[in-house]
């Protein structure tokens, strides 16, 4: 393992190809030389040999007949072998060796001792020669020179020299070589080891802070200690860094802003992915769909869906969004979602998912229904009085009536009328001031008994009409001390007991209770009338909604009072409850903030 990551590494393969490279070189010069060398040798050998023979025995060339003078030309022979180191015979035309420097070879046939080819070739002619193995190992070469007479070969003159000085001075030469080889690869290894470090500790080190890098870790500078391409590198590397940290905190910035974005938007965002498994989706999906994350990462998208609305499901949105982005209006349990929906695709524009955007709707249809019935409302309270003004006009302007009773009586009607759409609108004008707080309240410490008081004193002439009876629980010495416009407080007031006298029967009772409750202090307005329904206590506070309509109109009431009294309440940071039984009556409770000017309830 160790071996192969070694050679796995770039320093130790430029070593490698540095050493096969001078390894490959010498040695195919080595091949080269010696093989010169050899050749120079042999071919000095040869040049020797024929110098010799063309020197110094040209005098055979004299004898028509080699053999009858036999012992003339061993004399010469014997007299030449001690001047050169190679051996010299002479063989006549019948291959009979007839003189040598070795007498003892003398009178053997040439064809035992010598190559025949190479003695066929001399004898038509021609020089040959022929390089063998003697049987004591010692190399030679043989070479073979025709001996003409008249041109007539009589004989061969053949020179056999000794090769082993050739072949070890040959064995020495790849000795020496084979030794050079190896000091110039080693010394090659080590300078390529070296030239191969000084490439790759600037790559290592490259790649030691790319590593760092990978982790996020963009704050180490990269210093190019060189001017070659890997300094240009280092430094083309030390931009890339500097570039990739600014464009990766750029991207961020905008993932923080985008995430911080989607987790807080108000509508519901879900990115659904082709294998109908959810992406995203941000917690106010989870709250609408009303799911957590764990049904996220263990169910898929419709197994959710179903629950809130099945027209959702992936294949139907898939289908309907073919065309681009699509809208619709849903229900699910008591409340509508505005859903909108649309493919995303990636950059080779293939659908890769869609994005669902969720958005609650309920007070938003809640406030157009409750705008579309105030405006109904109004124009219906205003219908009713302005009607009958007309009416009345037209009889008295289009007919003499010259009873003067009769007149009174429709100009009295017309002034009714007049007041009330005088008081629809000046409580509405009250209610939009309100709404865009532009009713300037003068808070000032009131005590809350003295407010009541006065009320119940204006109201009891009223109720005296119906045989009513005002029954309060307080002291005309108490004192409940509060922070509070004093008119407007009691104006609620005095609209909460117009509404008990109203809708009460004829000799009952109300009663007015006041209390006191930890920082708080208020009071109840208690009837017997006829009471709300559960499902109508709700609405009592809503614009222009009455119990009973018919009744309500008769009586004079718009359906302004309580939400004035509510805005009232609120303005003062106090609250207004109501509860209701049908037949058994109705308890309206007003609840304020102690004073904390120094004054104490006292009974």
């Amino acid at each position: 393992m160790r071996i192969r990551n070694i050679w796995n590494s770039i320093r130790w393969r430029i070593v490698l190809i540095y050493f096969l490279l001078i390894f490959i070189a010498m040695t195919i010069t080595g091949v080269l030389i010696m093989s010169a060398l050899e050749s120079y040798q042999m071919q000095s050998t040869r040049s020797n040999i024929s110098k010799i023979v063309k020197e110094n025995f040209q005098f055979l060339q004299s004898y028509s007949n080699l053999a009858e003078n036999q012992s003339k030309i061993q004399q010469d022979i014997s007299a030449w072998a001690g001047t050169i180191s190679e051996e010299i015979f002479v063989v006549d035309n019948k291959l009979v060796i007839i003189a040598a420097s070795k007498q003892d070879h003398v009178g053997q046939s040439g064809t035992a001792l010598f190559d025949q080819t190479a003695l066929a070739g001399a004898l038509n002619g021609r020089s040959a020669e022929a390089d063998s193995v003697l049987a004591s190992g010692i190399p030679i070469k043989s070479m073979f020179f025709p001996i003409k007479y008249q041109n007539n070969v009589t004989g061969v003159v053949c020179l056999r020299a000794d090769l082993s000085d050739i072949y070890q001075m040959q064995e020495k030469s790849k000795a020496i070589f084979l030794r050079a080889m190896l000091i110039a690869l080693f010394i090659t290894v080590i300078l390529g080891f070296f030239i191969a470090r000084s490439i790759t500790i600037p790559i290592n080190e490259l790649t030691a802070k790319a590593e760092r890098m990978s982790t996020g870790d963009f704050s180490q500078a990269i210093n190019a200690k060189s001017d070659d391409e890997i300094g240009r590198l280092a430094e083309m590397f030390d931009l890339l860094r500097e570039k990739l940290d600014f464009t990766l905190q750029e991207i961020s910035n905008e993932k923080s802003k985008l995430e911080t974005i989607v987790q807080h938007m108000a509508d519901g965002l879900l990115a659904i992915g082709m294998d109908r498994r959810i992406v995203l989706a941000n917690p106010a999906a989870m709250r609408m769909l009303m799911i957590g994350q764990r049904s996220i990462e263990e169910k898929n998208y419709d197994d959710i869906i179903q629950r809130f609305n099945k027209k959702l499901e992936f294949q139907n949105i898939l289908e309907k969004s073919k065309a681009g982005g699509a809208e619709e209006v849903l229900e699910s349990g008591n409340r509508s979602y505005s859903v909108r929906y649309d493919r995303f695709r990636d950059d080779n524009n293939e659908d890769i998912g869609i994005i669902l955007l969720i958005r609650d709707i309920t007070e938003q249809q809640k406030l157009e229904t409750m705008q579309r019935d105030f405006v109904a409302n109004v124009s219906h309270e205003l219908k009713t009085p302005l009607t009958t003004i007309k009416g009345y006009t037209e009889t008295l302007l289009e007919h003499e009536i010259e009873d003067l009773s009769t007149i009174r009586n429709f100009l009295n009607v017309i002034d009714a009328e007049t007041d009330r759409m005088n008081r629809l609108v000046r409580e509405l004008l009250q209610l939009s001031k309100l709404d865009n707080q532009q009713e300037r309240l003068t808070k000032k410490e009131s005590n809350l008994i003295t407010i009541i008081h006065s009320a119940v004193t204006k109201m009891e002439l009223t109720a005296s009409a119906k045989s009513q009876t005002l029954v309060s629980d307080y002291s005309a010495s108490a004192r409940l001390p509060v922070l509070v416009d004093r008119d407007r407080i009691e104006q609620v007031v005095l609209n909460l007991l117009s509404n008990a006298i109203k809708y009460s029967l004829n000799d009952t009772t109300i009663r007015i209770e006041t209390f006191v409750e930890g920082i708080d202090v208020g009071f109840r307005v208690i009837d017997n009338g006829i009471g709300i329904s559960t499902n109508e206590i709700n609405r009592v506070f809503e614009r222009f909604y009455r119990v009973d309509k018919a009744r309500s109109r008769d009586l004079g009431g718009t359906g302004l009072g309580l939400p004035i009294a509510r805005q009232i309440i609120e303005e003062h940071s106090g609250t207004i409850e109501l509860t209701s039984q049908v037949g058994e009556g109705t308890t309206v409770t007003v609840r304020l903030p102690l004073s904390q000017l120094g004054s104490n309830p006292l009974g």
